[in-house]
């Protein structure tokens, strides 16, 4: 009977994080991808401006030359996976809330729900690495493309072709997994913080611990908040995370994670560390207050 209870939640969360995934990549996505524009264009030559002024004109460059489509470009990988992904993190999440109860149905306290979301973290980090890469890749393209160390650069069709010339010119799946290090770096605090500030504030809104009759307004403004402290907690670890990723393979710039976060604070200052800052904090909050929505009334609505 037990067992079958542990499969039936599972089944829940499977479920519930899947449909919170989509929602967060369909409003969030546009946002995503100015975001890394303004992370991987390179630092201008002195005398000359930066090819995106801010995130602004990096949106409206974007239209200008690929239409609206060009802000969902990449969006391939993470639809494909995006089910794998939340259904990973809510479901590892919901079982680790089960290991800290003192009994069945007990509420967590903030603490606890940051640890569920650190340990949720790690298991979706090995999704998110290769996932994020192509991503990024294909996101990057326009902002690398007039840069002088983009010649010869390869150009990518699509998700699919950018995972098969990774796989075949970068190491096998070893190069689907650069930037691990760095994703885990960001996708283990970040989630910590998350949930953790979930529950504060769900709690907060609630008046004690029990949370169970809060409205859509309350859980809105809460998944907003969690996903503004996630970016807040490791942005610029994101930022060393994406230039990694998207680092020509036969001459890299960064021997690692400490050498990318090194060069550059050292040529660009805090600010290169900041770079795309506004529109993944002006993403975070819609995204991120429509996943834990999603997640919430469909997780309710399955009993």
């Amino acid at each position: 009977m037990g067992s079958t209870k542990k499969m039936a939640n599972i089944a829940k969360d499977l479920t519930a994080g899947t449909v919170g995934g989509a929602a967060q990549l369909i409003v969030g996505h546009p946002f995503d991808t100015i975001k890394v524009k303004l992370q991987s264009q390179p630092a201008p030559l002195p005398g000359q401006l930066p090819k995106y002024s801010g995130a602004i004109d990096a949106a409206k460059q974007t239209v200008a030359s690929e239409g609206l489509k060009g802000l969902y470009k990449g969006m391939g990988a993470p639809l494909a996976t995006v089910a794998a992904f939340n259904a990973v993190l809510f479901t590892v999440r919901g079982q680790m809330e089960a290991l800290l109860r003192s009994e069945p149905g007990a509420p967590l306290t903030v603490g606890q729900q940051a640890v569920c979301g650190a340990g949720a973290g790690v298991a979706v980090s090995f999704l998110a690495c290769p996932t994020e890469l192509i991503k990024c890749r294909l996101q990057a393209q326009s902002a690398l493309a007039d840069s002088a160390s983009s010649s010869g650069a390869v150009k990518y069709k699509g998700p699919m072709d950018v995972a098969r010339h990774v796989l075949k010119s970068e190491g096998g799946l070893r190069g689907l997994f650069k930037g691990l290090v760095p994703t885990l770096a960001r996708e283990v605090p970040g989630n910590a913080a998350a949930f953790g500030v979930y529950q504060a504030f769900k709690q907060y809104f609630a008046g004690g611990p029990d949370t169970s009759n809060l409205g859509s307004g309350s859980l809105l403004v809460a998944g907003g908040l969690a996903g503004a402290s996630f970016w807040l907690a490791v942005y610029p670890t994101d930022v060393v995370k994406s230039v990694i990723q998207i680092h020509d393979y036969r001459n890299p710039k960064y021997s690692g994670t400490i050498d990318a976060f090194k060069k550059i604070y050292g040529s660009e200052g805090i600010k290169g560390l900041y770079r795309g800052f506004g529109p993944a904090m002006v993403r975070s909050v819609p995204a991120n207050a429509a996943c834990f929505l999603a997640y919430e009334v469909t997780r309710s609505s399955l009993g």
